[in-house]
C-alpha cells in the first residue's frame, strides 16, 4: 500500500475506487466498505483508494472537547488498511481551512482532477464538505456529469445493533472487551514503549513492564486487570495488564503495566503492541501486598484460562 501525505503528491489514476473518511478503528462496518472496493476494483481492471483526514476533524474543530480519544493511531489505522488490501492511502491534512472547502470543490477538485474517481463508495448517512453539506443525494446528481458512478453501503447491523466507531469505544470504557473485539473484528490494541518504574511488580514476583503511551488522544480502556497478548520483535506472548493507579500502595498515577508469561529479558525502550482479550476484574485495593499477591496468582490462573485457545 502506497502512503501519499496530501493530495499534492498523488498522480491520478486510470480507473480509481474510492471511499472517504475518519475510518477510526476500521471496524466491521468500515470493512464492508472496503470489501466492496476491492470487488468494484477487481471487476474494471482498477486500484482502490481511501482518504482519511488526520488529524480526527473534531480535534481541529473543537480543540476544548478534551474527552474524545480515538480507537487509531494514523499509524494503526494505516496498518489496518493495508491488512484489507488497499492500494494507496491518501492523508488529508485537517485544518480549519480545509474544512471551509465545499462539498462540490472537494468533488471537483479532489475526487474528479486529483484521484481521477469512477466509482466512489461511501458508508450510510456519509457527509463531506463545509458544514458536512455533502450528501449521498447531491454526489448522485453530479456523478453522471463528472463522470463517476456513486454507491452507498446500507446501514451495516451486528445482531441488530449498528456499528459505530462511538459505541466500540463506549465499550471499552466500560471494560466489555468482548463487544469491542467482535465490532472490530479482531482484538482492540494499544502500542507503547517501555519504561522504567518501580519494580513493585518484582518484589511480588510477578515483574511487569511499565507502557508509556505517547499519544494522548489514544483510548486506553478502562482500568482492571486484562488477558492480553503481546507482540514484540515479530513474536506473540500471553500475559496480564494492570490499568490503574495502584490503589494499594495510595499510587496517585495511572499505571499501565504488563506481565508477560515466560519471559525475562531486558526490554526498556523498546515497543510493545498489547491485544486485549478479555477483563479479568475491575482494579481494587487490597489490605496489604500479600493479599495482592495471592490475587495475582489467581489473575494469572484465570489469564492463561482465557488465553488457552489464543
Amino acid at each position: 500500500m502506497k502512503i501519499y501525505h496530501g493530495i499534492e503528491d498523488f498522480s491520478r489514476l486510470d480507473y480509481a475506487v474510492v471511499t472517504s473518511g475518519t475510518f477510526d478503528g476500521v471496524h466491521v462496518g468500515h470493512q464492508k466498505i472496503l470489501t466492496r472496493l476491492l470487488e468494484t476494483a477487481l471487476k474494471n481492471n482498477g486500484e482502490t483508494v481511501v482518504i482519511t483526514y488526520w488529524p480526527h476533524p473534531r480535534l481541529v474543530l473543537h480543540p476544548e472537547e478534551t474527552s474524545l480519544k480515538l480507537l487509531n493511531t494514523f499509524e494503526e489505522k494505516a496498518e489496518r488498511l493495508k491488512a484489507q488490501g488497499i492500494q494507496h492511502l491518501v492523508r488529508i491534512p485537517f485544518t480549519k481551512e480545509f474544512s471551509q472547502l465545499s462539498s462540490l470543490a472537494f468533488i471537483t477538485q479532489i475526487l474528479v482532477d486529483t484521484i481521477g474517481t469512477r466509482k466512489l463508495v461511501i458508508g450510510h448517512d456519509h457527509h463531506f464538505g463545509k458544514n458536512r453539506e455533502g450528501t449521498f443525494d447531491q454526489l448522485k446528481l453530479n456523478a453522471a456529469k463528472y463522470g463517476f458512478e456513486v454507491e452507498e453501503i446500507p446501514r451495516q447491523d451486528i445482531d441488530h445493533v449498528g456499528v459505530s466507531s462511538t459505541k466500540i469505544r463506549k465499550a471499552l470504557e466500560e471494560g466489555d472487551i468482548e463487544t469491542a473485539t467482535h465490532f472490530l473484528g479482531n482484538p482492540y490494541s494499544i502500542t507503547g514503549r517501555v519504561v522504567l518504574g518501580d519494580k513493585l511488580g518484582r518484589i511480588l514476583g510477578y515483574p511487569t513492564a511499565n507502557i508509556e503511551i505517547d499519544t494522548a488522544y489514544k483510548l486506553i480502556p478502562v482500568d482492571a486487570i486484562y488477558a492480553v497478548t503481546i507482540r514484540y520483535e515479530h513474536k506473540r506472548f500471553k500475559g496480564m495488564l494492570y490499568i490503574g493507579n495502584r490503589p494499594t500502595v495510595q499510587g496517585i498515577k495511572r499505571n499501565i503495566e504488563v506481565n508477560i508469561f515466560d519471559f525475562n529479558k531486558d526490554i526498556y525502550g523498546e515497543s510493545l503492541t498489547i491485544y486485549f482479550h478479555k477483563l479479568i476484574r475491575k482494579d481494587s485495593r487490597f489490605s496489604d501486598l500479600e493479599e495482592l499477591k495471592n490475587q495475582l496468582h489467581l489473575d494469572q490462573t484465570e489469564a492463561l484460562k482465557i488465553l488457552a485457545d489464543v
